[in-house]
């Protein structure tokens, strides 16, 4: 296996970001762009000090957090490895709901209800991991198939992934789109629930009295953070998740 090592443009010490962020970018990137592949052997915690002239304490802390996401595995006595992917089997079931109609032959519409900007909530802001009340960007469309609609997708961003969230048009792409393109996933996320909808999606979604969604809670991870918190609302008399792995 090739292990040389790519040399990166220096590292940018005047943006602001905490050098540790700076390196888990890197190592990020390298894996993203296909440079750096699964079972690959990474620079060493003294070559990547000396690379972005910080301390070997600062180049540890990266890989342990990246260790700890699973992206890295770290072998005592033998180096740091990149990990197995292990959550791109899980991922490809979560595709765009667009392409998703397509597969079936169907035609997709989405119909945008709400785009803003909010404070998180306590709850929001633990979610992902943000101290006090942040900023957040927060969307919600609506899905149809054949003009009947299947999906409520309420999703509130990160903005420091996804800066131009507000400035889209999610009539002609849905969010799903534009943020793959912007902000490839590291990880994903979810736990599927049945459950009776608020009053204001059951209305939404043309839903009879009493009828139960599937609820897809979801969380992506990108660039180091949480990117998206989304609850994705489907009848249940329309809808069904189906899967392999």
């Amino acid at each position: 296996m090739n292990n040389t090592f790519p040399t990166p443009s220096a590292p940018d010490a005047d943006t602001g970001v905490p050098a540790f962020q700076r390196i888990k970018d890197h190592v990020l990137h390298q894996i993203h762009s296909g440079q750096w592949v699964e079972g690959q052997a990474i620079p060493s915690e003294a070559m990547l000090a000396k690379q972005f002239a910080v301390s070997r304490m600062t180049v540890n802390r990266a890989l342990r957090e990246l260790s700890d996401d699973q992206t890295l595995v770290r072998v005592q006595g033998s180096g740091t490895f990149v990990a197995q992917q292990k959550y791109q089997a899980t991922l490809i079931q979560l595709r765009n709901i667009a392409e998703e109609i397509a597969a079936r032959g169907h035609v997709h519409r989405g119909e945008l209800q709400r785009l803003e900007r909010c404070k998180a909530d306590p709850v929001l802001a633990r979610q992902f991991g943000l101290p006090g009340h942040p900023a957040l960007f927060h969307s919600v469309v609506i899905h149809f198939e054949n003009n009947v609609p299947i999906q409520l997708e309420d999703r509130y961003v990160n903005p420091a992934v996804a800066a131009d969230y507000m400035g889209q048009d999610f009539s002609s792409q849905t969010p799903n789109a534009y943020l793959m393109r912007v902000a490839p996933l590291q990880g994903v996320e979810f736990s599927i629930e049945a459950c009776l909808p608020p009053a204001d999606v059951a209305e939404q979604l043309h839903m009879a009295a009493m009828e139960p969604c599937l609820v897809l809670h979801r969380k992506t991870l990108s660039q180091g953070q949480v990117a998206t918190v989304s609850a994705l609302w489907h009848p249940a008399s329309r809808y069904q998740f189906t899967g392999s792995f």
